[in-house]
């Protein structure tokens, strides 16, 4: 009780006492300022960070049983395999030097972070937050390539993604890049990560072909439903909590009140897709569809990442509920119409939603939140060709860069698991393992 009671009396004397002579005389009102900084970007970056295992979550339960520890290898591994290509290549493509406003040609492996200066510490703490969107793009890639794809290419993907083909978009348009000389707006990345990751994965998707049984002989498409559409859920809540650190924290400023804003707006247009998309799914097929409900609010997220610093509140729920349609359509188009088997539905949601996302800046941006009117307040058309001439230009640059990378792991050591591998499942092929050992799993194929 004495040692207690002691802590009791200690703990105010230090909240009252140590701490302000740490932010008094010692201080300024700049150096709190860059620690305020610091802590909010490290705190967002560790929010994004939780979303790999949002996609994990949601990539796992939208795939079968069969499939799970492959899915979770993929989601470590690309963090991983990524975090050291951006460290020693990726960042500096990304942030260096700009040759052109095409790329970057310094600061590779972190050599402009000096540890004893205020700066240098600085670019450690920017260094983290960039890290862990560059491998949001890489995992995207995951979903769309599940159930069928050897590990070892995915892991040569992942390499290549995050060293070259995402930091090239990122210097065009969040460095000196000619996209950011045109004033082209994507505040945390609708383009600059969501759509590169759902541009690869379509060219992967493509090249990698079906999965077994997915397309009858005349062409007709069958479902081949998820094992746990609870861990899809939890996935889907997960990324929606750590989305609040990918729009909010990529003003790297926590003095920057606007993150109050980017906070309501993410959170309204996420909101907003998960309605719209379950409204249109009821009117089509007779019952508001959980799967698509869930992609719904992804699709309001990715959406809204663009344009959550340029839009108002209004504007955002409009953003998100076009996405929430938009996600059901293009998933029910690139499915029976152009054949691509994509199981998560991740170029719906990343690669198309997030092309709407950033034109949709074009067009309900506000000067009294970022800076720009759009189309529809008065701006002009100019910004939403900027942004329409940005989506058409990373388009291009992903989807042809990730075609030839894809190509050439097809060539050399293979792209996809044999059909005996399939059938058993890839976590016995490919990891010795099973994610539910003790359960009998039965293959629908």
């Amino acid at each position: 009780m004495k040692l207690l009671s002691r802590i009791i009396k200690t703990v105010p004397l230090f909240l009252f006492g140590v701490i302000p002579m740490a932010w008094g005389d010692e201080a300024t009102a700049s150096s709190n300022a860059v620690a305020v900084n610091t802590v909010w970007t490290l705190l967002a970056a560790f929010l994004v960070f939780f979303m790999q295992a949002g996609f994990a979550m949601v990539e796992t339960g939208f795939t079968r049983a069969k499939n799970a520890c492959n899915i979770m290898m993929k989601n470590l591994m690309d963090f991983s395999v990524g975090s050291i290509a951006y460290w020693a290549v990726g960042f500096g493509i990304m942030f260096g030097a700009s040759a052109f406003g095409l790329f970057g040609k310094s600061g590779f492996f972190m050599s402009t972070a000096d540890p004893s200066t205020a700066e240098g510490l600085w670019n450690f703490a920017y260094w983290m937050f960039q890290a862990v969107f560059a491998a949001t793009a890489a995992t995207i890639v995951s979903g769309a390539m599940a159930e069928r794809t050897k590990f070892s290419s995915y892991l040569a993907y992942s390499v290549f993604i995050t060293a070259l083909i995402y930091p090239v978009v990122g210097h065009w348009i969040w460095s000196d890049g000619w996209l950011a000389a045109k004033g082209m707006i994507d505040f945390a990345g609708s383009t600059v990560v969501h759509s590169v990751g759902g541009w690869a994965a379509l060219a992967g998707a493509i090249l990698l072909g079906p999965r077994l049984g997915k397309y009858g002989k005349d062409g007709s498409s069958k479902a081949i439903p998820g094992h746990n559409i609870p861990l899809a859920a939890l996935g889907v809540f997960i990324l929606w909590f750590g989305w609040f650190g990918f729009n909010a924290g990529s003003t790297t400023a926590g003095t920057d009140l606007s993150i109050a804003v980017i906070a309501v707006t993410t959170n309204l247009a996420a909101a907003a897709g998960s309605i719209a998309a379950m409204i249109t799914v009821w009117i089509k097929f007779g019952k508001p569809d959980i799967s698509m409900s869930l992609n719904g609010a992804l699709a309001g997220l990715v959406a809204i990442t663009a344009p959550c610093a340029n839009v108002s509140p209004g504007s955002a729920l409009i953003i998100g509920a076009v996405g929430g349609v938009l996600v059901v359509l293009s998933v029910e188009f690139i499915d029976k119409v152009l054949k691509v088997d994509d199981p998560v539905g991740a170029v719906s949601v990343h690669g198309v939603c997030g092309a709407w996302g950033t034109l949709s800046a074009g067009l309900f941006a506000e000067k009294a939140y970022g800076g720009v009117n759009g189309l529809f307040f008065g701006g002009g058309i100019s910004q939403f060709l900027t942004q329409l001439t940005g989506v058409i230009a990373v388009f291009a640059w992903v989807f042809g860069a990730a075609f030839i990378l894809f190509s050439i792991i097809k060539k050399t050591i293979g792209l996809r698991c044999s059909d005996e591998e399939q059938l058993k499942g890839l976590d016995i092929g490919e990891h010795g393992m099973e994610s539910y050992a003790g359960f009998q799993i039965f293959s629908n194929e």
